[in-house]
């Protein structure tokens, strides 16, 4: 069963306690670096597919981690590294999933992104277009008709999704049933390439949430605090029973769609402004003027982390790759189902 050490402080006020800030910052610390690392491995040939990176959405991604449970049910995307970190996952999984080791939890058998540990809780990806909601309403209806209760099941997406009818589909079957889902829209302003204006009319996405008769919570993403008091809140509600709550954070991404795409689109106006500011840098900012630590302890995290990144590179590069004359290709949950499977 996945862990995380900072759920007992959920309850903590945002501001007035360092528990829950720190520990968000620890993780958006360890998936900058990460991200970082993978960067550097890609650029070197070491790394085979895309290498997409959360820089800017690390404080969004990193409130949803802290602010479930390890019973809850957790679909994150391509740049929730952070979330992913805080939610249980090992940086060594996350290495071994990038560089094709046959220890890791998809055993080499399937690109960087779409990794996780379904029994859980921990959802692989399987698009970042509005599929992963109806996975997690599943889950939460199985859950359900097994007499369960009390958990909650986090769906993550970009403002892209939102215009697919996978979203539409599942967000409206959610409503009915009241399921305990959040559904968290990283509003990066572009689809890839395609800004807001081309993509939908609405001056807000949350004004979407009355359409289906459900919670809107807005929320500045590369403010930390705010993000961790709104996630906390929705997550809250959808637990005590209130149906299903839709977060819409803004922000805008500090890096290309990947380490393919250098990002030319972004216009300089979005990069000067306001959601441009890096949400590391503020969270920094904002821990200090709190007094909840300082530099010397900031640097002597990140200090630690390089070198847990370091330690699961080298250890991963050691470690074997599917062999694909000896290797079981039959889904890794659906062996039983095998053709002579005894």
């Amino acid at each position: 069963m996945l862990q995380s050490a900072t759920h007992p402080h959920a309850k903590s006020p945002i501001g007035a306690a360092p528990d829950l800030p720190l520990a968000a910052y620890r993780f958006m610390l360890r998936a900058r670096l990460l991200d970082d690392k993978f960067a550097a491995l890609y650029r070197a040939g070491k790394i085979h597919g895309g290498v997409f990176l959360g820089r800017g959405q690390e404080a969004l991604s990193a409130a949803i981690g802290v602010s479930i449970q390890e019973t809850d049910v957790f679909a994150p995307l391509i740049r929730d590294a952070a979330g992913r970190l805080a939610f249980g996952e090992t940086i060594v999984d996350a290495v071994r999933t990038y560089l094709g080791s046959a220890l890791g939890p998809m055993r080499g058998r399937d690109g960087n992104v779409h990794r996780g540990r379904p029994q859980a809780g921990y959802l692989p990806m399987i698009s970042h277009l509005g599929a992963m909601v109806s996975v997690v309403n599943g889950v939460l209806f199985a859950r359900r008709m097994k007499g369960s209760s009390g958990m909650v099941g986090v769906a993550c997406l970009g403002e892209g999704a939102t215009s697919t009818g996978s979203f539409h589909e599942a967000l409206n079957q959610a409503a009915v049933e009241k399921l305990p889902l959040v559904l968290v829209v990283a509003n990066n302003q572009y689809a890839y390439s395609t800004p807001n204006d081309r993509q939908f009319a609405c001056a807000d996405l949350s004004a979407k949430a009355a359409g289906y008769g459900i919670e809107a919570h807005p929320v500045v993403g590369n403010d930390l605090s705010a993000c961790l008091e709104v996630v906390g809140r929705a997550v809250g509600r959808a637990r005590a029973g209130h149906g299903p709550q839709l977060i819409v954070a803004s922000l805008l991404r500090l890096c290309g769609h990947g380490e393919h795409d250098d990002a030319g689109y972004i216009v300089p106006e979005l990069k000067n402004s306001p959601l441009g500011r890096d949400c590391l840098k503020l969270a920094e900012k904002f821990l200090l003027a709190k007094h909840f630590t300082n530099t010397a302890q900031i640097a002597a995290w990140r200090g630690e982390a390089i070198r847990e990144i370091e330690d699961a590179v080298a250890q991963v590069q050691r470690e074997p790759t599917p062999d694909p004359f000896t290797e079981d290709w039959s889904a890794l949950a659906t062996e039983h189902l095998v053709e002579g499977y005894e």
